[in-house]
């Protein structure tokens, strides 16, 4: 799930130009090492911070179907959780860095949530909104100063960005659906111990099949005649 929302994040930004006047997107960690070897424009989204929302936990379990409409497996319902993203952007100047910068915020801000279009894999089979807060109060992660100090960098301009998604279930299978009537299968011993060949009963062979598929009901035989202790049979 989480490459699937960095991949509709660097779709969301190239499709605002980023892509078209050359600057590259990247979730690199914008480290001390790293921003030395950067030698052309950038804007770097990088993930900090993952959390459950446990206040959209649910209960219960769907039904999965095949394309025939057969139940196929039972799945719960996904989990949530709070993706926060640091995004900040690199060039040789301050203005450009700004610039870009300013770019990248009137993309993300013109949307509440990511696009359908650009949803793949368990997000796109979910069908669920993907819900996105830019430059929010309250995000519930560390502050920016604590993350640039952990990198080891100096303390620049950047934009917080937290997405919600929900990760999808493990599927378990059901078993496969009957597709046969009953069987029954019955046998005798011999004195010796010996067995004999099994019989197959099928509903076919007591009754003509049903609406159903099946045979009717088999009549039920008579009860046999007793003999009375001490007297004769009548």
């Amino acid at each position: 799930m989480i490459h699937e929302v960095d991949e509709a994040l660097r779709g969301l930004l190239d499709e605002s130009g980023l892509a078209a006047s050359g600057v590259e997107v990247v979730f690199d960690a914008p480290t001390r090492d790293w921003a030395a070897r950067r030698n052309a424009p950038t804007v770097c989204v990088f993930l900090y911070d993952i959390r459950e929302d446990v206040s959209r936990r649910g209960s219960g379990a769907g039904e999965v179907h095949d394309p025939d409409g057969h139940l196929v497996a039972r799945r719960g319902p996904p989990r949530w959780f709070e993706l926060t993203y640091l995004i900040t952007a690199w060039a040789n100047r301050p203005q450009d860095e700004h610039r870009l910068l300013s770019q990248v915020l009137a993309c993300l801000v013109a949307v509440d949530a990511l696009p359908d279009r650009l949803l793949s894999g368990t997000l796109a089979a979910l069908g669920l909104t993907v819900d996105l807060d830019t430059a929010g109060a309250g995000l519930a992660a560390p502050a920016a100063a604590d993350v640039w100090s952990a990198l080891g960098g100096e303390l620049r301009a950047s934009l917080g960005v937290r997405v919600r998604a929900p990760l999808a279930a493990v599927a378990r299978p059901t078993a496969p659906p009957v597709t046969e009537g009953l069987v029954v299968r019955s046998g005798a011993r011999q004195e010796d111990g010996g067995g004999v060949p099994w019989h197959r009963l099928r509903y076919e062979e007591v009754g003509d099949p049903g609406p159903d598929g099946f045979s009717g009901r088999r009549a039920r035989p008579a009860a046999p005649v007793r003999r009375r202790r001490g007297g004769r049979q009548p």
